[in-house]
């Protein structure tokens, strides 16, 4: 999980894509990058590690020059700390130059490795699938270009192949130096971008054009004042050249949308809308249906308040307590300058960070029957700190309820849930979870009941719910390369 963000304007385009990563702060905290272009075709490339308010000081943001850029925040997908070298964006220089961000988590790796040194001739310096799909990306429009001159057609080609070669999910940013902004989503839309337009401002002495951006989530477009256009479609391209012209085609054989349901659990901010999906009214049903579910599942009188973790679970929790008819109170308090415990690399930092952000106040908990709403229960680390908490708080008894159903399953387009072995779920039955964690209650949503939730009243005809039901949607993660990702966890 990542966010990224393209923009083409008629000015500096800068300052814009620093405060849509601000927007986009809570898909990633290991990293962040922007690349800017002039029209000259020359790239200026700053990242870091870190967060965006922490990356980014005065000097870097003047010379970050152009009107189109891009621009990316990271967690690490692989269970460890970001480096800076995998730092996004990536670049390659031929052809022309090429600068690439990616949402997502490619999964023949192995193969398109050995690949691009013995065919494309390439060389790869990391171990980030970025850089292997900016390679790709390079390597095929390289075949293409027949002439002096790079057209739209020969981009969606190229882009075409790509699709042929490469497995996983990818939603992908990139700038082709003096030609434009190419964005391009995987065929079965596992990973959201979303494109949005403004009507092209006046410029003195300047021809107008209309100002384009494409990002992961749709509170970027309205917080700048785009209009939403609509979502990139599964396989399709979208270039914008350096007049303003947008340009979009399919570019797979087939396609099918398949978005993940972990956006709706947990990963999106509820302010923004992604398939045309609200993702807050999706979390106020996940509420609605876990509420009959808890009724059916608890004793009578076992709840005397509900209470939300926050801040991802609190539509839910409100819907819950409404349901059920039970006090909603707030008995934990945030603070806002830790970030996201789940996306932070290692099982010792997430627990030792659950107590510095989390805060519970004892006058709330003080001899009642609590019901705990999360959004999700992953590796128990979290959810067994927050029952301890309530618990030391004084609660007489600790029911915890997870607006997600169990996750059982390795999650392997772009989630850091590689390994079964890391996922308390994996192997026990619910009682066992529950006694793992140390409640005295554990509800979990049923997957057909998340399904509906996301689902209802949607064009959506598919999810991939691989984490909770084993399905992956791509139809080509096998056993053995689940046991290949395992392994290079352990190692």
């Amino acid at each position: 999980m990542c966010g990224i963000v393209g923009m083409a304007g008629q000015g500096p385009v800068n300052q814009e894509i620093y405060d849509a990563l601000l927007l986009l702060q809570h898909r990633g905290q290991d990293s962040t990058g922007i690349a800017t272009a002039e029209s000259s075709g020359v790239f200026h490339i700053h990242k870091a590690r870190g967060q965006v308010r922490e990356a980014f000081r005065t000097r870097d943001m003047r010379a970050l020059l152009g009107d189109i850029g891009l621009g990316h925040v990271r967690y690490a997908t692989k269970g460890t700390a970001s480096s800076e070298e995998e730092a996004q964006p990536f670049y390659v220089n031929a052809p022309y130059g090429i600068v690439l961000v990616h949402n997502g988590n490619l999964t023949n790796t192995r193969e398109l490795t050995s690949e691009l040194f013995h065919k494309d001739r390439r060389h790869l310096n990391t171990s980030s699938d970025t850089e292997l799909l900016v390679n790709i990306l390079g390597s095929e429009l390289q075949t293409e270009i027949t002439g002096p001159d790079l057209d739209p057609a020969q981009v969606f080609r190229a882009v075409a192949r790509v699709h042929e070669r490469v497995e996983g999910s990818y939603a992908t940013i990139a700038l082709i130096a003096g030609y434009g902004l190419l964005a391009f989503r995987d065929p079965f839309g596992i990973r959201p971008l979303i494109l949005g337009r403004r009507p092209a401002p006046e410029v003195p002495g300047g021809e107008p054009r209309d100002e384009w951006v494409v990002a992961s989530e749709s509170l970027v477009l309205e917080n700048a004042g785009f209009e939403v256009v609509r979502d990139v479609e599964p396989g399709e391209a979208v270039f914008v050249t350096l007049d303003g012209t947008l340009h979009a085609q399919q570019c797979a054989q087939t396609s099918t949308l398949a978005p993940c349901s972990f956006e709706y659990v947990y990963l999106a901010r509820p302010d923004s809308v992604m398939n045309g999906v609200s993702v807050y009214e999706t979390r106020l049903r996940m509420g609605e249906r876990l509420a009959d579910t808890i009724a059916k599942y608890t004793p009578a009188g076992a709840i005397d308040v509900v209470m939300p973790i926050p801040d991802s679970a609190r539509p839910a929790a409100m819907q819950v307590a409404r349901k059920l008819g039970i006090e909603y109170r707030e008995g934990f308090y945030k603070n806002r300058y830790v970030g996201r415990t789940f996306i932070m690399p290692g099982q010792a930092v997430r627990k030792k960070s659950v107590r510095q952000k989390l805060n519970a106040m004892s006058t709330e908990f003080q001899g009642k029957n609590v019901l705990l709403v999360d959004d999700s229960i992953v590796r128990g680390t979290t959810s067994r700190e927050i029952i301890q908490m309530a618990r030391d708080a004084g609660a007489k008894s600790v029911t915890f309820a997870s607006a997600a159903p169990p996750v059982r399953y390795p999650h392997v387009y772009g989630i850091n849930m590689p390994s079964r072995q890391e996922l308390v779920a994996h192997g026990r039955t619910i009682p066992q979870i529950a006694e793992e964690l140390g409640c005295d209650y554990l509800v979990y949503q049923e997957v057909d009941d998340l399904k509906a939730a996301i689902m209802e009243g949607t064009d959506l005809v598919d999810l991939d719910m691989s984490c909770f039901d084993g399905r992956y949607v791509t139809g080509t993660v096998s056993e053995e390369y689940l046991a290949w990702v395992e392994g290079s966890q352990e190692s």
